[in-house]
């Protein structure tokens, strides 16, 4: 009873959060006259297809900045994490909703781990500004590509086991262990590290199915954008034409990423942690190499 009370509490506040950001969106846009129907087209297909593949776990940062420089959507690249934020927010909401609801996870996972990553990124700005981010990069993107190989070799050496359907989430010693890791992703999301592929892996490598890992990574994410989107909006750093179609279809593309996910069978669900990972690894020892 008090799961189910948490969990409906949740999704209220998710809705109410999305209706909020809509709003301000809105209003901000009629009090300086802004077009959102501008680019609407050209913003619609992106925001299917990054919201599309951020939902399968390849994230939007990449993708999205990558076809904003294919299409000149953005004029100004010191515009485009504001207008990422803008543009994203309510589509990673939509994706915390659909995952919270149609996948079954422990409730204390789901708020422990959301929070423990809230409380890393709360916190990170400071602890990891002098980090450096080019080191940091190469070393998550080592590990990133070594847990999908040790994957790898688990799922050849011993096909069919090592995951569990029905365990649901961690309890214990272990419910601590991923509260930490959750804390030090939350960090490293200040840094604009994503959080999706090393929560995968960290679910799979306990023995849990990484579908469990869907809702917990996804309200993670929505609950950090949506602590800096409202600055953002309001602000001058956001690049509103396309934006609108870039929620719209950001939206339909969480749809359809999560009928293909909630009918994948487990195996299949596997191999595409193995390929976030590798991809996800590949790409993060990329950015630590090319100069900026």
């Amino acid at each position: 009873m008090t799961s189910n009370f948490i969990l409906h509490a949740i999704q209220l506040l998710l809705v109410g959060l999305i209706i909020w950001i809509l709003a301000t969106i809105l209003s901000h846009a009629k009090k300086n006259k802004i077009k959102l129907t501008e680019k609407f087209f050209t913003g619609l297909w992106i925001g299917y297809v990054t919201d599309l593949l951020d939902t399968l776990g390849i994230g939007t940062f990449a993708t999205t900045t990558s076809l904003f420089k294919v299409t000149k959507l953005v004029d100004d690249d010191r515009k485009i994490p504001a207008t990422l934020t803008t543009a994203h927010v309510i589509p990673v909401m939509v994706e915390a909703l659909c995952f919270i609801t149609i996948v079954q996870v422990d409730i204390g996972t789901l708020v422990c781990m959301a929070l423990s990553s809230f409380s890393g990124a709360f916190v990170g700005a400071r602890i990891t500004k002098n980090w450096n981010t080019r080191q940091v990069q190469r070393i998550l993107g080592i590990l990133l590509i070594i847990a999908a190989f040790v994957m790898v070799y688990r799922m050849i050496t011993n096909p069919g086991a090592g995951i569990s359907d029905d365990v649901k989430g961690l309890y214990g010693i272990w419910l601590l262990v991923g509260m930490v890791f959750d804390f030090i992703v939350g960090l490293l999301m200040t840094m604009g590290l994503g959080n999706y592929a090393p929560e995968l892996i960290f679910f799979s490598l306990m023995g849990i199915n990484p579908a469990v890992a869907l809702p917990v990574m996804m309200l993670d994410a929505a609950m950090i954008m949506v602590a800096g989107s409202n600055e953002f909006i309001k602000s001058e750093r956001v690049n509103w034409p396309g934006v609108l179609g870039i929620i719209v279809g950001g939206v339909f593309g969480v749809l359809t990423a999560a009928f293909f996910l909630s009918s994948l069978d487990i195996n299949n669900l596997k191999i595409l942690v193995v390929f976030i990972a590798i991809y996800t690894g590949a790409t993060l020892l990329r950015s630590s190499i090319i100069r900026r």
